[in-house]
């Protein structure tokens, strides 16, 4: 067997010992003298401990022992007392502390991630209020008390509408990464949400980057992808599940019946939701509707562009068909809508007359 980085000696005696030093580079096999001798040999430090526990030892050769485990491999195992990661990592020894991973049921949050998702949805809600009330710039349209009014009123509905547009896409991410037997949890972007916030609040225009789920483990390409495909995958199926979830929501409180005093938008929003101090609580019910359908494929596009950190250039880097798949629903669809090719009012419309016919 021959040992890498070790240089033999041949021994002209019966026996030889193994020692490290600092004046010699490598190992080297050093006959052992037979001879009497007068006191402990101090290089025996390297191989046995030291047997007379009252002897104070003063050796400065690092212990260095040396076992066979079941499968042949050789280990050496030396003193932790002041020497470097790197050095022990070369030796077989891991002196980094290792991440705690989850073991438990795919759908858990620990406290951190609890605390980081409430702050990233609250700061993610309160931008959203600033951007549907103009920002500071609304003031002046609204008057100060009906701007804070219009606030308070704007940020249930943007919750309701786009929280989960947000948040299971982050859950979607977390869920298929355990899958494949990761650590993941959300972790918040202070910096990324105070920016946000300020954003918002000054002109009115929302660019915010919340946070993200951080993955711990090893995983290949394959896998890789589909952690990162998972997040506008639950995207586009909140798309489609919020069609006639919306559409029946709608039907039953008739909020799709046209009112005189309402206004839409170019995609069918509500202008407002107070006329004469009167609250159009319909209008807020039927923009949640139509903010799950269109900021579901809005994200969902965004996110798979292929730069930076989002996800589909990971999802390029796996498969460039199913890239250019997922990719092309989306914009074929954001496409389609901004151009009035289809409306996300028109068709929740068209599910919710049904049902209210049912039960009117």
């Amino acid at each position: 067997m021959a040992l890498r980085g070790m240089d033999m000696v041949n021994p002209t005696y019966a026996q030889g010992i193994v020692f490290m030093n600092s004046w010699t580079r490598g190992f080297k096999v050093i006959p052992e003298i037979q001879q009497p001798m007068a006191g402990r040999d101090k290089r025996a430090d390297i191989l046995d401990d030291d047997p007379f526990s009252n002897q104070k030892n003063t050796s400065r050769i690092r212990r260095v022992h040396q076992r066979t485990d079941n499968e042949g491999t050789i280990h050496f195992e030396t003193s932790r007392a002041n020497l470097p990661p790197a050095f022990m990592q070369f030796f077989g020894q891991d002196t980094w502390q290792k991440p705690k991973h989850h073991t438990g049921p795919l759908w858990h949050f620990s406290d951190t991630e609890k605390q980081h998702l409430r702050l990233a949805m609250g700061a993610f809600t309160l931008a959203l209020g600033f951007m549907a009330v103009g920002g500071i710039g609304g003031i002046s349209f609204y008057g100060f008390s009906t701007w804070i009014v219009m606030l308070l009123l704007s940020m249930p509905v943007w919750m309701i509408g786009v929280g989960p547009a947000f948040l299971l896409h982050e859950i979607g991410h977390k869920l298929v990464a355990k899958k494949n037997g990761c650590w993941a949890e959300f972790r918040a972007d202070p910096k990324g949400l105070q920016f946000g916030i300020a954003i918002s609040f000054f002109i009115g225009f929302l660019f915010m980057a919340p946070g993200a789920v951080m993955v711990a483990g090893l995983v290949t390409r394959r896998q890789n992808g589909h952690i990162a495909v998972a997040g506008p995958l639950t995207n586009f199926s909140l798309f489609l599940i919020g069609i006639p979830l919306w559409g029946i929501i709608i039907g039953l409180t008739g909020a799709h019946i046209p009112l005189l005093t309402e206004e839409f938008g170019i995609l069918g929003f509500r202008g407002t939701y107070l006329v004469d101090n009167v609250l159009i609580w319909q209008a807020m019910v039927f923009n949640a509707g139509v903010y799950w359908i269109v900021f579901n494929l809005v994200l969902g596009l965004f996110n798979m562009l292929p730069f930076g950190p989002l996800d589909g250039l990971k999802v390029k880097d796996w498969s460039e068909g199913a890239f250019f798949c997922v990719i092309g629903v989306f914009a074929l669809l954001v496409l389609t809508m901004f151009t009035g090719v289809w409306s996300p009012s028109s068709l929740l419309t068209t599910v919710a007359e049904p049902v209210s016919n049912l039960v009117r």
